[in-house]
């Protein structure tokens, strides 16, 4: 997620493939920083979804396992589900991006927001469910923690 000169972006493209699985010049300065601000956006809502998912999973004695192998193959496959789902079930959170960090990033996300008239309803709980996260001592616990809200 690249913002900038176009030519600084073309000088330095054999660099950032030495360190980077997948680039992407996105237009002038801010332009990264905004397509970052987009998928964690995404990425709380996926999460927070999938941990009313497991919740509901856990509460009707479905099997995870079975669970797991259905819907990964359907239209509610994601990263998340693919990474997650397992250690969400087995209630592991210290492997991923942190939830302060996250909130942190949603606040830029919601100072932009602001600047460009555009309302995050959604994100907007998401972010106060990590704020409970952070209220029960899980500041350094990965995103997916969010489960820990419900089967707490």
């Amino acid at each position: 997620m690249i913002g900038g000169s176009e030519k600084a972006y073309e000088r330095s493209i054999e660099i950032l493939r030495s360190y980077g699985k997948k680039i992407k010049y996105m237009g002038t300065s801010g332009s990264g920083q905004l397509t970052k601000i987009i998928n964690q956006i995404c990425i709380a809502g996926l999460v927070q979804g999938l941990s009313e998912s497991i919740y509901f999973m856990k509460q009707t004695d479905l099997n995870p396992d079975d669970v797991l192998e259905v819907i990964s193959s359907g239209a509610a496959q994601s990263w998340q589900m693919d990474n997650r789902f397992k250690s969400m079930v087995a209630g592991e959170f210290d492997f991923g991006f942190a939830v302060d960090l996250m909130r942190k990033d949603l606040s830029i996300a919601f100072a932009e927001a602001d600047r460009h008239g555009i309302n995050l309803e959604v994100t907007k709980i998401v972010d106060k469910f990590y704020n409970d996260i952070q209220d029960l001592g899980g500041n350094k616990l990965d995103t997916s923690s969010l489960i820990k809200r419900l089967i707490n």
